[in-house]
């Protein structure tokens, strides 16, 4: 693998750029909501997360979790579910999203830099119709949250790791939301012990208290974070919005478990990393932007700040270019 860079940065508050606003008063359109697809009678639903703070990490789980520390987060919307093909199927062919919308294509969207066609069968025979979406890249997860952009006009991107666990955690310090006991752990996820080993239909589980569906298990979830065993170390007693960047490729912060994890890998506080093992098979060189031809396990979620950032801001996270990966 060829990292073209190796600058690390290290981002301890992303107040003035992620979120923009530094206070949060009730706002009453801070709600639940459904957010339509333009055209295409496609729709996917987002639920509010309010501002607050929470224990970051654990104590008893891996050496990467500790220390435990305080975090504060900013409100934003994530997506009840996890993105499925129904959906992403549309970013990723283009004559299938035209031949799906009301009306011609926009000029933008037609011009939109789209995935390869993937050489596999990228649902590795576990099936499309309202399953998660699999095994693209955390930049194939970011333009696609750019396709979602210009299709909208609603800015959306991956949570940052904080958000994520913030979230799944829903006002909890416990093992999982649910508590300590994984006994419990089939009532609200898929995973190793039920899952059959394949991804399952989304929603079909009891969600957290926050309106989150399939949180731990189905699919892992990508985040913005880059991974560091040791970042929890380096940040204060009291982190706002915390967001560690870097300009390598590798590895990258990914959340909440999947079909084939145990319950030791589900926990809120687990931390795992993306790896170029995971493009082995990959016959191409330089290895596929879009793709991880052997993560099945591996999947997105969206979140949109309360606040919409700059223009600026929007170009900069959508518009960086991919790195070469041999």
């Amino acid at each position: 693998m060829l990292k073209l860079l190796k600058r690390t940065l290290f981002v301890s508050s992303v107040s003035s750029v992620l979120f923009v606003a530094s206070a949060y008063h009730f706002n009453k359109s801070f709600e639940p909501y459904s957010q339509e697809i333009p055209g295409t009678g496609i729709s996917f639903d987002m639920v509010p997360i309010p501002e607050g703070s929470f224990k970051m990490g654990s104590d008893n789980g891996a050496s990467d979790e500790a220390p435990i520390h305080e975090v504060n987060v900013d409100p934003f919307w994530m997506a009840s579910h996890e993105v499925t093909w129904d959906l992403y199927e549309l970013f990723l062919d283009k004559s299938f999203e035209a031949s799906s919308s009301e009306g011609p294509l926009s000029p933008k969207i037609d011009g939109l830099t789209r995935p390869s066609i993937p050489y596999l069968d990228m649902t590795f025979g576990m099936g499309k119709e309202h399953k998660p979406a699999i095994a693209m890249t955390q930049y194939g997860a970011i333009q696609f949250c750019r396709w979602l952009y210009l299709k909208t006009g609603v800015f959306f991107r991956l949570p940052t790791e904080a958000e994520w666990e913030y979230a799944a955690r829903a006002g909890t310090n416990t093992k999982y939301f649910f508590g300590d006991d994984p006994s419990k752990l089939g009532e609200y996820a898929w995973y190793a012990e039920n899952s059959e080993g394949t991804t399952q239909k989304i929603g079909q589980k009891k969600s957290n208290p926050w309106g989150l569906y399939d949180i731990l298990g189905n699919v892992n979830e990508w985040t913005m974070d880059h991974y560091e065993e040791g970042a929890y170390a380096s940040r204060g007693a009291s982190t706002d919005n915390p967001l560690h960047l870097s300009e390598e490729l590798y590895p990258k912060v990914i959340r909440g478990g999947s079909y084939d994890s145990s319950p030791e890998e589900m926990t809120s506080s687990k931390r795992a990393a993306s790896t170029p093992e995971w493009k082995r098979i990959d016959p191409q060189i330089p290895k596929s932007q879009w793709w991880f031809p052997e993560a099945p396990f591996l999947g997105m979620r969206v979140v949109r700040p309360l606040t919409t950032p700059s223009a600026e801001f929007i170009e900069k996270y959508y518009g960086s270019e991919p790195m070469e990966d041999y």
